[in-house]
């Protein structure tokens, strides 16, 4: 079983950056969709970003031209970096891969990997 895994979330000040990162543990992944999603504390896990193998992106209007979503050339690695944090912001981030075929990679159900999560805190 694959397991991703990410790192780079913490403590943070209101309008401070963080780049989290996710990669598959154990071997390579291939995949056609990377993502990111986020649950808070009483609310269900959203969509935040998600990158398609041939590039295109897609962001949740909450975070649009505050966070991007990159993955390094061979797609065994990708990243969320997160700038002008707010405190509405913090939750448990969540990377996903997915091995079906999409246009979006929008909903959980269109990914196969989930990582256990890492703790994003926006401190005011």
């Amino acid at each position: 079983q694959v397991q991703l895994v990410e790192s780079g979330g913490g403590l943070v000040q209101v309008g401070g950056s963080l780049r989290l990162s996710c990669a598959p543990s154990g071997r390579t992944l291939s995949t056609y969709g990377m993502g990111w999603f986020r649950q808070a504390p009483g609310r269900e896990r959203e969509f935040v970003a998600s990158i398609t193998w041939s590039g295109g992106t897609n962001y949740a209007n909450s975070v649009k031209g505050r966070f991007s979503i990159s993955t390094e050339n061979a797609r065994t690695r990708w990243y969320l970096q997160m700038n002008s944090l707010k405190p509405e912001d913090t939750a448990v981030y969540y990377c996903a891969a997915a091995q079906k075929y999409s246009m979006t990679y929008v909903q959980p159900y269109e990914y196969d990997f989930w990582g256990q999560g890492t703790q994003v805190i926006v401190s005011s």
